[in-house]
Formats: structure tokens, sequence, C-alpha cells
């Protein structure tokens, strides 16, 4: 059945048009008024732009994140463990309490056992950081998922490959408690004008998202990532970037090979050439010779490879070893380049993944940890001059998944009303939404569309970071309606 949305203005034309939607894809656009469909929805005027996609998630994690204690406003870890106080006092019972988003670089206190366990007492506590690098817990938590620490009370804040192993063990519901939850966040994402991720979360995602797609979700794109521990195993499948899965109606598809290199910036894990106050370089998580090997194998099976560098050593190392094996791919964060990589990036054909809501997140404690050097940090402007292919995303759930959020930050490098920080290194608007986007808005092209209650070229900052979005469609259905 063909649609007609009708009397929508474009971003690239005047006045308004008629977009006709068949079989999924766009069919024709014309002057308002001219073209007819089964069904014909009038759109006023409204702003019609492609359907955003956010780049970079941790999809089930992100769907669990409303549902954990926020600690994301601690300025101490006395408060954080307050908050974990008040949330025990508040819900009996003996299931672990799990939060998330604390930033302990700045903290004037050390996040210790002793916190947590007066808090808590023997009931597990979690807190996560707001970048995932690393997580806190008390003792009875440390039984529990990390038993090998659990007797070194010095080790109540785990980093790293620790850490990740001690959420890849949280399970605060089952499969199909966690597929409801998914679905949640998909409809919620749909209603920001989100019509595509890339599912970049830490487990065996095809078995995931086949069942959820057989469970009838159908608000989103996922193209989802795969981890070293399963390459072989995808591999063995024969499964390739891009490559859509049957039974989904074309709608998941195997996305890239994603290795971590280094580790971030608020838990002093980034891998950098200069050192931090501490005197520490940070972590690297892989030899050159270990990141080029996996590297080459991914690619010779024809998966994409999307590493994590965060440091502008570990981007250095990153950029090496896509020039050694002679394949394209995606760096994720690229949060500190030197000034010869920016270049390097366009000349090698790497994609910037980019978060730039990640900026506001960390400016304070890139001041501190990266002093005299934040001119070059999240270089938004330098990476689009030099010719790079931006992606914008989120990290959800270290920032939330709405592209808008992440263009505005892009677009003004500022938040809350203070003063912009490093605006050299600001976007366009329109910079900002082509990097959000998979499609045009042109015959021929999937009809995935965001209908929009403001201009986004023309309306104020705070009204692109929290841009109504009237509707949005997915090959021409409505995941999202709010004008019929």
């Amino acid at each position: 059945m063909s649609l007609v949305l009708r009397g929508g203005r474009l971003p690239t034309a005047d006045g308004t048009a008629d977009i006709l939607i068949d079989g999924g894809s766009i069919v024709r656009i014309a002057q308002a008024g001219t073209l007819r469909g089964d069904e014909v929805v009038s759109l006023d005027g409204r702003w019609v732009v492609p359907g955003l996609w956010d780049q970079h998630v941790h999809f089930t994690q992100w769907a669990q994140t409303a549902r954990r204690l926020d600690v994301s406003g601690a300025v101490s870890a006395a408060e954080a463990a307050e908050l974990v106080r008040r949330r025990t006092a508040r819900d009996a019972g003996d299931d672990p309490i799990v939060g998330f988003g604390f930033h302990d670089a700045l903290w004037p206190d050390l996040p210790t056992r002793e916190l947590l366990d007066s808090a808590a007492g023997d009931r597990p506590v979690v807190l996560i950081a707001g970048d995932l690098h690393c997580c806190w817990l008390n003792t009875a938590a440390a039984r529990m998922f990390a038993p090998e620490s659990a007797a070194d009370p010095s080790a109540a804040v785990l980093r790293e490959d620790e850490s990740f192993a001690v959420t890849s063990r949280l399970s605060a519901a089952g499969d199909e408690t966690l597929d409801r939850w998914a679905k949640d966040a998909a409809h919620a994402a749909a209603a920001r004008g989100v019509v595509g991720i890339v599912d970049l979360e830490f487990a065996w995602n095809l078995d995931v998202w086949t069942r959820r797609f057989a469970g009838g979700f159908d608000s989103l794109r996922v193209e989802f990532g795969i981890y070293g521990d399963h390459l072989q195993r995808a591999i063995d499948q024969g499964l390739r970037t891009g490559m859509r899965i049957a039974g989904t109606e074309e709608r998941l598809t195997v996305g890239p090979f994603k290795v971590i290199t280094d580790g971030s910036l608020n838990t002093r894990t980034a891998y950098c050439f200069d050192p931090y106050p501490d005197g520490g370089h940070g972590v690297q998580n892989l030899t050159p010779v270990e990141l080029g090997t996996a590297m080459a194998l991914a690619a010779s099976a024809g998966i994409e490879p999307a590493i994590h560098a965060i440091g502008d050593h570990a981007n250095r190392i990153a950029l090496d070893a896509f020039e050694r094996v002679g394949c394209t791919g995606r760096i994720e964060h690229a949060q500190l380049l030197t000034n010869e990589d920016v270049r390097r990036f366009a000349e090698l054909g790497v994609v910037a993944s980019v978060q730039p809501e990640h900026s506001m997140d960390d400016r304070d404690v890139a001041d501190v940890l990266w002093a005299g050097r934040t001119g070059r940090a999240f270089p938004l402007a330098a990476l689009h001059r030099a010719g790079v292919r931006l992606a914008f995303g989120s990290d959800a759930p270290v920032a939330p998944l709405d592209p808008w959020i992440a263009m505005a930050a892009a677009v003004a490098r500022s938040r809350g009303g203070r003063e912009p920080w490093h605006p050299e290194q600001a976007v366009a608007r329109r910079v900002a939404l082509a990097s959000s986007v998979r499609s045009d808005l042109a015959p021929g092209e999937p009809a995935d569309l965001a209908v929009l209650d403001e201009d986004p070229f023309g309306c104020g900052l705070t009204e692109l970071r929290a841009m109504p979005v009237a509707a949005t469609l997915l090959a021409g259905a409505f995941t999202h309606d709010a004008l019929r």
C-alpha cells in the first residue's frame, strides 16, 4: 500500500513537498499537493530528515540503565555510598544493588570496600562507572562476582577486563524480561527519530537479536558487533559485515569486529603519549602485533574492524595497524589525536566513530588529566576539515541514546549554559546531521524518515538538543506517530 507524506519541508529544498512511499522505499518527491497514494498523511509544513542512527550503543545495558541506581550526580565516594544507603533502606531484599554513572577521577576521597559495606552490609553492591571501564564493589559483591579479588580489600575498584567480567556476570533479569525492556528502549529511541543502531554489546549478539526479532522486535534496524572471543565462531558461520540475517525482514545485519585497545579517560587507562598527573600513561590491552593479527583475520573473512581507541597513543597504534593490514574500518571514540593522525584517518579511509556528548561529560576531567592537550581532544572540526567520515553515536548507556543530544554537543560544544569548550572544534548543523544518518531523501532510498516539529537548521540550540519528533518511519511504516 502506497503512502504520501504531504506538505513537508526538506532540508535541501525551498517550499513544501510530497513524498511518495511504496514497498519500503521513497518512490518520488514532488511539489506539495501533486502526488497520490493509497494513504495520505498531512505534515502541515513540518520538517523531514532521513531517519537517525546511533552508531555505537550497548543496547542491553542501555535497556537496563533506567532500572539501576543513578549515581551520576555523586561528587564524592561518600555521597555515592549515601545513595546506596538510601536505596538499601527504601528497598528491602537481598538481591544485588546495581548502580550506574559514577565519575571518580575528580573525587576528593577514595571509593573503598568499607564505604559500601557500611552502606549496604551483606547486600551485594556493584556500582558501574559512567564510562563502563571500571566498577566499584563491596565485599559481598566481590565474593559473588569477582571471587578472585574478594580477599583483597584494596581491590574495591576493578578496571578494564576485570570490570568487564563483572558486568557481564550481572543479570538483572532473564531473557524474556530483558527482551521486553529492549523493546521498550527501542520504542523510546524511535520517538527520538532513530531508525537504526550499531549494537556493540559484550555478547554473542547474533543469537540475542535473532531471538528478539523472532519475538516481534520491529522498531529499529540493528547491526550487531562481534568481539574477539566470538570471532572464529562468526567466521565459521560465514558471517560478513553487511550480511542480512534471514527471518528479520532484512533489519538485522552483521556489524563490525570490535577490539578494545585501551581504556578510558575517567579511569585513567586511555593510552597516551604524555603522562597523567600520577605518572601513568594508561593501559595498552593488546600489543601492536596482537592487534594487527586479529584485524587481519577479521578483514580476511570480510568482517570490518572497529577499534576502540581513546588516547592519542592508542589511536596511533590503531592507525598503524590499519595501514599494515591494508583494510578500512572504524576507530571508536578517537577522543585525543595528534594533528598528524587526524590526517591519517582520511588517508587510510578510516571512519571516526565518535560520541560528541562525551566531550561535555569529560570536559572538566580532561582539563585536569589532559592539561595542555585539550585543543586536540574530541577534534570533530579538524577531522571533518581533513575529509574524514564522521559517524555519531552515544555509547549508551555512557550517554543517552538520543542523536539530537549528540548533534547539539557537536554544534555547540556546550551544555547547561556553560561557555563553549574549544568551540574551534564545533561542526556545522548539516555536518552533524549527515554524521547521524545512513540514507538520503531521494527516490530509491529506504523510507527511513523522521518528521520534526522544528527546523533543525534554524532553531535554537536548546530546541536542537530537545528536538520534538512528530513521527518516525522505518521502511515506510510508522514506528512513532504523533501526527494522526
